[in-house]
C-alpha cells in the first residue's frame, strides 16, 4: 500500500469530443455486471455535480449487488506471492532483503530477510515496473481513444487496471493484479444500496446506507466518505456516459462497470504513490505497494535518479522477521480509515486530526451580511475545519470571529471571512480582542457540542444490536462496530485536548477582566 490520500488533487473529466467512428479492438473476457448512476468528477480546485439516471439503473444496480471481482486475491493471502515477487525478479527487480508474509499489523507485509541498517536505501524498482499513465496498453486501441478525450490520470488509470486486469493471463501485468485483494481495504469500495442507488462498503466496511449513518453519526469522516462514493460513482458515470458507451466494442459493459470501477479506484486509493523526484508523477509500484504504515515511521517511496528505481530510506534498523514499515503521508485517523480501512491506536498517530464544524446562527441579525461575505471568499454558513491534539488553525479563530461579531463590526466582516478561507493568501492571524472572549465560548460551544454526540455514540455502542445469525457476518458487524468506536474515541479524545484549553484560556481572560474591576474598585473607594 502506498500514499494515496494527498495525490487526489481534484480532477474534472472534461466535455470529450462526440466519437464519429468506433474502432473493434481486442476482446476482453466476460466478467461482471455494471450498476448505477450519479455524476461527480474531479479537477483542481473545481467542483463540479449534476445527476444522470437512465431507466436501466435499478436492474443494473440489482445485477452488480450479486457480483463479484473474478480477479485478485484475498487480502491475506500468500497464494501469489511468490509469483508475484518471480516475476518481478525475473523482470529487472534486484534481490531482495525483504519478503511478503503474513504479519499482524496489515495482514500483509514485507518483512526483513537480513539485517537492515537504519539510513539503508531498499527496494530499486525500475521505471519498467511501474503503472502509470504513460504505461503501454495491451489494447493499444483503448488507450488512444481515452487519451485523445484527454481523461486524467486518476480515471486513466482506474480503465487502465480494469482493462489489463479483464486480460487475465494475457497482460504483462496479470502476476501483479492476481495479488491485488480483491475487495479493498477502503471505505470507497462497496456494493449499491438498491434503494438511492448509493454504494458503501466492503467485506469488513459499510455494506448500506444505514450502517454508514449508524456506525459514523459523530464522525465528520461520514461526509468525507459519501463525498468520495459520489466522487467515483460520478466519474463512472460519465466515462460511460461519453466514452464507454460510444465504444461497446473496447469498453464492453460487462467488462467496465460500477463493480470493476468501484475496485479499481479503492486499488488507487489504498496503493497509487506520487513521486516528488519523477515531478510528482503518480504510479502504482508493484512490490513496494506491499509495504504497510506506521506512524511511527516518516519514510516515503519516491524515485532515486542516481539508482533509477524507487526506493525508500530507512529511519531506523530492522532485525530479520521484522515487518518494514513506511509511512503514507501525515494523515489523520480518518483519514486512514477512509483511504486504507484501519485506524491507528488512540494515541499513537501525532497527526491526527478531527474536523470540527462551526455555524452562522440563523438568528444573528447580520447573518445575510456575514454569509454574503464568507460566499464571496468560497466558504459557507457551516464550515468545518480540523482540530489537532496542539491546536486549530487561524482559519478557524477568523470564522468564531465573524460568527460572533456585532452589527458594529460590520465593516470588518469582509477581513474576517478572507482570514476564514484558505483559499487566500491574506492575514489570518488577526485579532479582535474586544470578542475575544464570545469567540472563544463560540468554539467552545461547538466543541462540547461534537463531544456530546460522541459520547453518545460510545455509551449506545455497546447496545448495538447487531442482528445477525450468520458467525462470519457477525464478525464482519463486530469488525465494523469495533473501526467505529475506535475512530469516534480517537476523535473525542482531541475534542477534550481542545475543549481543557478553551476553558482555560477564558478562565484566563475572565480572571483578569475580574482582577481589573477589583483593581478599579480600589481606587474608587481610595478616591471616596
Amino acid at each position: 500500500m502506498a500514499e494515496a490520500s494527498r495525490i487526489l488533487h481534484t480532477t474534472l473529466i472534461p466535455n470529450f469530443s462526440t466519437p464519429t467512428h468506433k474502432t473493434p479492438c481486442c476482446s476482453p473476457r466476460s466478467l461482471s455486471h455494471p450498476t448505477t448512476s450519479h455524476y461527480y468528477s474531479r479537477r483542481t480546485t473545481t467542483l463540479v455535480r449534476c445527476s444522470i439516471s437512465t431507466a436501466g439503473d435499478a436492474a443494473r444496480t440489482a445485477t452488480a449487488a450479486n457480483s463479484t471481482i473474478p480477479w485478485g486475491c484475498d487480502v491475506d493471502s500468500l497464494e501469489n506471492a511468490s509469483a508475484l515477487q518471480k516475476w518481478l525478479s525475473d523482470s529487472g527487480l534486484p534481490p531482495q532483503k525483504m519478503a511478503i508474509e503474513r504479519v499482524e499489523v496489515g495482514e500483509r507485509g514485507l518483512v526483513a530477510l537480513k539485517n537492515i541498517r537504519k539510513g539503508e536505501k531498499l527496494l530499486f524498482l525500475p521505471p519498467s515496473l511501474f503503472i502509470t499513465a504513460d504505461s503501454d496498453w495491451s489494447c493499444a486501441e483503448a488507450g488512444e481513444v481515452l487519451k485523445r478525450n484527454g481523461v486524467p490520470d486518476w480515471p486513466l488509470l482506474a480503465t487502465y487496471l480494469i482493462s489489463e486486469a479483464s486480460l487475465m493471463k494475457s497482460s504483462r501485468w496479470s502476476n501483479y493484479i492476481s495479488a491485488l485483494p480483491r475487495q479493498p481495504y477502503s471505505l470507497l469500495y462497496c456494493k449499491p444500496c438498491i434503494l438511492g442507488f448509493f454504494p458503501t462498503a466492503s467485506l469488513c466496511h459499510f455494506r448500506t446506507r444505514s450502517e454508514l449513518d449508524k456506525y459514523l453519526e459523530a464522525s465528520q469522516i461520514r461526509e468525507r466518505a459519501i463525498e468520495r462514493i459520489n466522487n467515483v460513482t460520478g466519474t463512472y458515470n460519465d466515462l460511460r456516459l461519453r466514452i464507454f458507451s460510444q465504444y461497446p466494442d473496447l469498453f464492453p459493459e460487462e467488462v467496465f462497470n460500477m463493480e470493476t470501477f468501484k475496485w479499481s479506484f479503492g486499488i488507487l486509493f489504498s496503493r497509487l504513490v506520487r513521486l516528488p523526484s519523477m515531478d510528482g508523477r503518480v504510479a502504482l509500484v508493484p512490490w513496494a505497494d506491499m509495504l504497510n504504515h506506521s506512524c511511527e515511521v516518516d519514510t516515503f517511496l519516491d524515485y532515486d535518479k542516481s539508482s533509477k528505481g524507487v526506493v525508500f530510506t530507512t529511519d531506523r534498523p530492522y532485525q530479520p522477521g521484522e515487518q518494514v514499515f513506511i509511512s503514507y503521508g501525515k494523515k489523520s485517523n480518518g483519514e486512514l480509515l477512509l483511504s486504507y480501512g484501519f485506524v491507528p491506536r488512540e494515541g499513537t498517530n501525532p497527526r491526527d486530526s478531527v474536523q470540527l464544524s462551526l455555524s452562522l446562527k440563523k438568528s444573528d441579525k447580520c447573518y445575510k451580511e456575514k454569509f454574503e461575505a464568507l460566499r464571496r471568499h468560497g466558504l459557507s454558513a457551516s464550515q468545518c475545519y480540523p482540530v489537532q491534539i496542539t491546536g486549530w488553525p487561524l482559519e478557524l479563530m477568523a470564522y468564531a470571529y465573524l460568527a460572533v461579531s456585532p452589527p458594529s463590526m460590520n465593516g470588518k466582516f469582509d477581513e474576517m471571512a478572507a482570514a476564514a478561507s484558505n483559499k487566500t493568501t491574506s492575514k489570518k492571524d488577526i485579532r479582535y480582542p474586544e470578542i475575544e472572549e464570545q469567540a472563544l465560548q463560540f468554539i467552545l460551544d461547538s466543541c462540547e457540542s461534537s463531544i456530546s454526540k460522541y459520547s453518545k455514540f460510545i455509551q449506545q455502542s455497546g447496545s448495538m444490536d447487531l442482528d445477525v445469525t450468520s458467525p462470519k457476518q457477525l464478525n464482519r458487524k463486530l469488525f465494523l462496530k469495533q473501526l467505529a468506536v475506535d475512530i469516534c474515541t480517537s476523535e473525542r479524545r482531541i475534542l477534550f485536548r481542545s475543549q481543557y484549553i478553551l476553558r482555560r484560556k477564558l478562565r484566563d481572560i475572565r480572571s483578569g477582566e475580574l482582577k481589573a474591576l477589583n483593581l478599579f474598585d480600589g481606587f474608587r473607594k481610595l478616591f471616596k
